[in-house]
């Protein structure tokens, strides 16, 4: 049960009320942004909540124990903090998200209702809805490691140990044509597969600084052909510039022959399967001494 302050406690036995929801949001990049319900810009917190930003709130749900109780933000992308682009390109997936009941006359007067993150964003017909998950969403999420075959390291990152400087596994490029979901680049010398699962970094254009998964990549003539996962969410014009990533598919063989990196495999290679689980001792097997004992 939350525990309401004093003055808006007050304001709600008034039986007349003047009340607003405020979200903040705060990016992984560090930025902050405020929306509010309210037809008129407040500020409280050391934040500016944005009014008239296309945001509203359905009903919010809490019950005991650790299930996760979600509610989701949605609206039009009226405001230019709410960029179509940047909601697609996964700018605001996974943000910290404070909402507000805040009496808009006196904004001393709020009470925290949610405090979590955003889950997954949809956007589509100028609209955009956004999941909020609850904090006991964290509980639900896989904490340490699994035994199995594949390398649970990122590419590049200190469990991997592979410099990503190394000019084998990165190539500069510039951007010759590009469709929706996919681009031809020149300047790329990587054989056909080597940057298949990796990743490509715009280093110039409206896209500088983001990055696309790569889900093929193949030599045709001079130049490269690069697919992607999904259609590129942002403006991307020949001439811009690149940065392709060699990709790694997890597995122990890739690690050993093409990034000579097999002392630092993060999997189990050599973990019995699941046809060594189910097997069972035969009388034909030279092995088996038919339970005898010596």
């Amino acid at each position: 049960m939350k525990t309401l302050p004093p003055g808006l406690q007050t304001h709600l036995d008034s039986g007349t009320t003047t009340l607003c929801h405020c979200w903040r949001v705060t990016l992984k990049n560090g930025e902050k942004l405020g929306f509010t319900d309210h037809d008129v810009n407040l500020n409280f917190d050391s934040t500016v909540f944005e009014a008239k930003a296309g945001f509203t709130a359905s009903s919010i749900e809490s019950s005991l124990g650790f299930s996760i109780d979600n509610m989701e933000a949605e609206g039009a992308l009226q405001s230019a903090k709410l960029d179509g682009a940047r909601l697609t390109a996964g700018d605001f997936d996974h943000a910290e998200i404070d909402v507000w009941r805040v009496n808009w006359q006196d904004v001393s007067q709020r009470v925290l209702l949610r405090k979590g993150h955003l889950g997954e964003v949809t956007t589509g017909d100028g609209a955009f809805t956004a999941e909020v998950r609850g904090l006991a969403h964290v509980l639900s999420q896989q904490k340490g490691r699994l035994f199995q075959f594949g390398c649970d390291a990122e590419l590049f990152d200190g469990r991997c140990g592979v410099k990503a400087s190394a000019s084998a596994f990165i190539d500069n490029g510039v951007v010759n044509s590009v469709e929706p979901a996919a681009m031809m680049l020149s300047g790329i010398v990587f054989n056909d597969d080597w940057a298949t699962r990796g990743s490509l970094r715009f280093t110039s254009g409206a896209g500088s600084g983001r990055t696309l998964g790569v889900k093929r990549q193949r030599k045709i003539g001079a130049l490269a052909r690069v697919e992607f996962w999904s259609a590129i969410p942002f403006a991307v014009f020949a001439g811009d510039t690149v940065q392709l990533s060699a990709g790694c598919d997890r597995q122990f063989s890739t690690c050993k022959l093409k990034f000579d990196n097999a002392e630092n495999f993060r999997g189990f290679p050599h973990m019995p399967g699941t046809d060594f689980v189910t097997s069972f001792a035969s009388a034909n097997d030279p092995n088996n001494d038919g339970g005898k004992r010596p």
